[in-house]
């Protein structure tokens, strides 16, 4: 009996009943064969081996692919658990699920794992690689399943099949041969040797069964694991490159921020750091102005009343910062800016000829965060925002959606970060509103982008409950991607606080608002750029921008002037007349990512020049001072203002 087999690109095929993706594969071309890991089976992920029974639609997962890197890594997963348990009888395995670039497995062990532990079992993965043991999917019932664990010590196994799985429901097993298997959906690989060997155990963690600070403490290994040596080649060195870019070790080391136990998640800006935070912001009032909006400032500390009215005493509050209650008042930090907003639109009559009203504040927010997913200015409990809110009218949506798409665009780059894509986030499981307004609001976004020119990339579910979104997702200079902006239109906020206008028919309406930020919080904004500069900030964005230093004692004086006519060309200057080598302040000030060190000594004081030296460079430049003023403040002039 046949088969239908319907690939990709519409081609219908009959085969077989019982055939297998390994044999369609093969049928194509060996070497495609050789590059598939698993199918797609009706959408659904299946094993090469696992026979198709009924008619199709079909395709192939290569290993290169985003699909098959997570097949290989959920393989690396169960060869890493089966090197363990060989190498350290006793020990046994809970969850090992794969990450954004890896995989990890959660182990129970009464004595703690070392990271010396490593080189002897990543060997003995290898071996078991090099043994290309079949792994073969087996399918029990909730009662086989909890039997076999338990007889075989595996007690976490067998309460996760106990408590989570349905009664009646079918169980998948996958077993390296004869000699280690595990509970798991799949789908895997034919065998463990079409795994490779791309793959490194990166770090130790610790980790709470099911989360839960409750229960037991289980060790966690994280690995990685690519398609083949090359592109594991290629991430060792990001990680090595992205740890020399860490923006807590170069906060410090460039004197810009740090953080300490007494204010968790809270930072403690230095001069250099308060300075770059000082124009980045004055850019952005610059470019705010420019797109129409006004700026406001709302109270940091409101009453629960108002939270409640708002809705994030019922949806937030264990996010927010609460003040003890005086004289009768329950108060709390704000966590947002939005609810803060809508009165200030509800002072006074508005009317439709006040649309869209552009409303932006660099509002300071706190935020609980757990501690423990606190990192550094990524994740903190205080930051400000270079929020706005659009109020506008329904038909106004998609033209303001569009024109803050080409804003971001422009800020962005300005900032040297490339734009990698913006997603729509759509409706989430749990939200509000009808269908009907999910289907308007997805539609509003979609049609706003395409007007501006981009596609969006589409994220089911990953919408705020009250709106869909678009997020803006950028690219470093490693090629990492950071989200930084996002713009959400919003109809439940403005309904819950009465914000009205008066329309072209005299009869009261909603606003809709759109909330809106291109950086998100100015500290991660910060941490960001840290890292995709390495520090060595562009010229306008540097904190120093140029440090005269001295060769000699007697050049003392015109160094001073000479930082002082820089001073008066606007540019930011700092002047080192330490009793030093001149090698050594240009060693000192290269590290600290100065972008210009002007050298003088007897001579250029006599000729009232400057020698430059420009950060990474080792060429030297010798010109006036009154050419130094012209050169160098044009250099240093924001992107905006050229």
């Amino acid at each position: 009996m046949s088969i239908d087999i319907r690939f990709p690109d519409g081609a219908v095929r009959q085969f077989d009943k019982g055939v297998t993706g390994l044999a369609i594969a093969e049928g194509i071309s060996k070497g495609l064969a050789k590059k598939a890991v698993a199918v797609k089976v009706n959408g659904a992920e299946w094993d090469l081996t696992r026979p198709i029974e009924e008619s199709a639609a079909f395709e192939i997962i290569t290993r290169d692919s985003a699909a098959g890197l997570d097949i290989l890594r959920h393989d690396a997963a169960h060869v890493l658990a089966q090197a363990v348990q060989e190498l350290f009888p006793g020990t046994q395995v809970t969850f090992g699920p794969v990450t954004d670039d890896g995989f990890y497995y959660d182990f129970a062990r009464d004595e703690p794992f070392s990271t010396d532990d490593f080189a002897k079992i990543e060997k003995r993965m290898a071996e078991i690689v090099d043994a290309d043991l079949p792994i073969i999917r087996k399918v029990w019932n909730k009662e086989e399943a909890i039997a076999h664990f338990r007889s075989i010590g595996e007690i976490y196994k067998a309460e996760t099949i106990d408590e989570v799985i349905k009664p009646g429901e079918p169980i998948t097993i996958y077993s390296h041969g004869d000699k280690w298997g595990d509970l798991c959906r799949g789908p895997h690989l034919p065998s463990t040797g079409r795994l490779g060997k791309a793959f490194k155990l990166m770090k130790l963690a610790g980790a709470y069964w099911r989360g839960d600070q409750a229960n037991a403490q289980l060790q966690r290994i994280y690995g990685t694991a690519w398609a083949d040596e090359k592109q594991l080649a290629e991430h060792l060195q990001r990680i090595e490159e992205a740890e020399k870019r860490d923006h807590r070790k170069l906060g410090r080391a460039m004197d810009l921020f740090h953080m300490q136990e007494e204010g968790r998640g809270m930072v403690f800006w230095h001069e250099k750091g308060l300075t770059l935070w000082r124009t980045i912001e004055a850019y952005m009032r610059r470019r705010l102005d420019k797109a129409g909006y006004v700026e406001v400032r709302t109270p940091q500390v409101l009453d629960r009343v108002f939270w409640e009215k708002s809705g994030h005493w019922q949806n937030y509050h264990e996010h927010m910062f609460v003040c003890e209650t005086v004289e009768g008042e329950e108060l709390s930090l704000k966590p947002m800016n939005c609810p803060g907003h809508v009165q200030i639109f509800k002072f006074g009559q508005k009317s439709y000829r006040d649309l869209p009203l552009r409303m932006a504040e660099f509002g300071a927010c706190h935020r609980y965060e757990p501690s423990g997913s606190l990192h550094g200015l990524m994740r903190v409990r205080a930051f400000t925002q270079d929020d706005a809110h659009i109020f506008c009218r329904e038909d106004q949506i998609e033209d303001e959606v569009a024109a803050f798409i080409t804003l971001a665009n422009h800020i962005h780059a300005d900032f040297g970060l490339e734009r990698d894509h913006i997603s729509l986030g759509t409706r989430p499981e749990k939200r509000a509103g009808t269908e009907e307004f999910w289907d308007m609001a997805e539609g509003q976004l979609l049609n706003a982008a395409r007007k501006a020119g981009v596609e969006p990339v589409i994220t089911p579910g990953d919408g705020a409950f009250y709106a869909p979104k678009l997020d803006f997702v950028l690219k470093d200079a490693i090629g990492r991607t950071w989200t930084c902006g996002t713009i959400q239109n919003d109809y439940v906020l403005p309904e819950r606080l009465g914000a009205e206008f008066t329309g072209e028919d005299g009869q009261k309406h909603r606003p809709v608002m759109l909330h809106r930020a291109i950086c998100g919080s100015l500290e991660r904004f910060i941490g960001v750029l840290i890292e995709n500069y390495a520090g060595a900030f562009p010229m306008w964005l540097s904190p120093v921008q140029v440090v005269v230093a001295t060769i000699t004692s007697d050049a003392e004086g015109y160094a001073h002037e000479a930082a002082a006519e820089l001073r008066k060309a606007g540019l930011r200057v700092q002047v080192d007349v330490a009793n030093e080598k001149i090698n050594y302040k240009v060693r000192e000030h290269s590290l600290a990512k100065i972008p210009v060190i002007a050298v003088v000594g007897r001579k250029e004081a006599e000729e009232r020049k400057l020698a430059l030296r420009r950060l990474g460079g080792d060429a030297q430049q010798v010109v006036t001072l009154e050419e130094a003023k012209v050169m160098l403040a044009e250099e240093a002039l924001p992107p905006d203002m050229r």
